[in-house]
């Protein structure tokens, strides 16, 4: 059995969890989110704690066991906490503001990149002399928190030889060894 599934979600004081047949609405105090899952898939409710129940070992229901089990408590930490992540711009020249929910930035290239940033996530954006600029999303959906994290990664991924790109705060990317001088 899925050791992600099989675990009871907690239901915590102020969210509001409603099941329409396939589909789960969790409200609290930061928004409101809903997931639509599979009929066959059940969601059993005992007061405060929810557990996610798949018919069959099937490989189809072992696999969405714990995919919903997951999506279901991530929405429910969304809405009650909220998810967080913080990029660094490591680069000579490398820029970020914003202006409202308009991202500009300097990435090296011959022109700006400029991003609309949807409503539902924080931006922020922190340059200070001597430091690497970071940008900081916050959201209560982690879906699309990571997409547009994603997005700003991928305008200029981390390169191996001098580590210049955009990368996640705490992110290890691997060095290599540039070429070696001329052999006599």
């Amino acid at each position: 059995m899925s050791r992600v599934g099989k675990s009871p979600i907690t239901i915590p004081a102020g969210i509001d969890l409603s099941i329409n047949g396939n589909v789960v609405t969790v409200k609290g105090k930061l928004g409101t989110l809903t997931q639509e899952i599979n009929q066959d898939i059940a969601i059993e409710r005992e007061g405060d704690v929810l557990t996610v129940v798949r018919p069959t070992d099937l490989k189809e229901h072992r696999s969405q066991h714990g995919l919903y089990r997951a999506l279901i408590q991530n929405m429910i930490t969304g809405v009650s906490t909220g998810f967080a992540k913080n990029l660094e711009l490591v680069g000579v020249g490398y820029r970020a503001s914003h202006q409202g929910q308009n991202l500009e930035l300097s990435l090296g290239y011959s022109h700006i990149f400029v991003m609309q940033i949807p409503n539902e996530v924080n931006l922020n954006t922190i340059s200070e002399k001597g430091k690497n600029p970071i940008i900081e999303l916050a959201s209560f959906d982690k879906q699309l928190l990571g997409a547009i994290a994603s997005k700003i990664r991928s305008l200029r991924k981390p390169e191996p030889f001098k580590g210049k790109g955009v990368r996640y705060v705490g992110e290890i990317v691997r060095r290599k060894a540039g070429k070696s001088g001329a052999k006599k």
